[in-house]
């Protein structure tokens, strides 16, 4: 793996050093936890009844299905870090009649690995990166109740300690993230999130659920006119297929189609500008960010930055 990939933060220009994070293309990872889905798992409640009852009665062409069609990523999170991705979509439950209070990550069924061994993973793989920043997202929450909301962010602050950026911190540059030695802006998309300073809101994810580059480029073009959110926001270059056209695609995958239609929004990204203008871009997430050259790309578009400020 380069160090330029594994340590691009560190490695950019230092004309870019004091430039909000807000105003970088961030690479992300779309339902980053999806390579670790487990095949016997039940399905999450929020799925549909009728869906619930063709897997009981059929679920040796519904697993597949799911495989097939929920694996959005390929490689482990220390693989995706060491890649550049530094935004990560976490989707967090606990398990209907589940004893324990582990948590687990979902994406339509649930993942063997445990939320807080994969975030362990991820703080062991901060000290050895200490010039790089991420951005954890954890949402959707299925399952949690105010109890293990607490447990869960205790564990968390017991996780990350002082690499933890505070949400009352207005100065989002590497700069000044490097000189208070915070590594983590975490955030968190439930109303617990208001009683600890250590949690920051949800972040926009502008998703098209579209099955084509086309509707996909459509979609966020029609945000990028609207204008900018205020601070973080992700940009979805992730395809969705319903269930129509998975009953009428039966050989196809996600991974197949994300594939087919990879030039596309590969043209299309390569056209983007990060920064504060009104259509610019920030964190940009994808599907199979290993095999497919997305961190690179974005990063890449921070050179965008240098040529305007050359040009002021």
């Amino acid at each position: 793996m380069e160090r330029s990939c594994q340590d691009w933060m560190s490695a950019l220009p230092e004309e870019l050093w004091d430039v909000p994070l807000t105003d970088l293309a961030i690479p992300g990872s779309h339902d980053a936890m999806s390579y670790c889905l487990d095949y016997n798992s039940p399905l999450v409640p929020s799925e549909s009844d009728f869906f619930r009852l063709l897997d009981r009665l059929f679920s040796c062409f519904t697993r597949p299905a799911i495989f097939k069609w929920a694996t959005t990523q390929d490689r482990s999170v220390e693989e995706q870090l060491s890649m550049g991705i530094r935004f990560f979509d976490l989707r967090i439950a606990h398990k209907p009649n589940d004893p324990s209070s582990d948590l687990y990550f979902t994406h339509v069924i649930y993942t063997h690995l445990t939320v807080v061994e994969t975030l362990s993973s991820v703080a062991t793989w901060l000290e050895s990166h200490p010039k790089e920043i991420v951005i954890l997202a954890c949402s959707h929450f299925e399952g949690i109740g105010d109890k293990l909301h607490i447990s869960f962010i205790s564990s968390l602050k017991k996780l990350f300690g002082s690499k933890l950026c505070p949400r009352k911190e207005s100065d989002l540059t590497l700069r000044s993230l490097w000189a208070s030695g915070y590594q983590v802006i975490l955030s968190y998309e439930s109303q617990a999130a208001a009683r600890y300073q250590e949690l920051w809101p949800a972040i926009p994810y502008l998703w098209a659920n579209k099955q084509t580059a086309q509707g996909v480029i459509s979609y966020l073009d029609w945000n990028k006119d609207l204008g900018r959110p205020e601070g973080f926001f992700v940009s979805g270059l992730n395809l969705t297929a319903d269930r129509y056209y998975i009953t009428k695609n039966p050989k196809q995958s996600l991974r197949t189609l994300t594939f087919s239609n990879w030039e596309c929004l590969r043209r299309w990204l390569e056209e983007q500008v990060p920064g504060s203008d009104p259509k610019s871009l920030n964190i940009i997430a994808g599907d199979f960010v290993g095999p497919l050259p997305l961190c690179s790309l974005v990063i890449g578009l921070n050179k965008k930055l240098l040529r305007k400020s050359a040009v002021s």
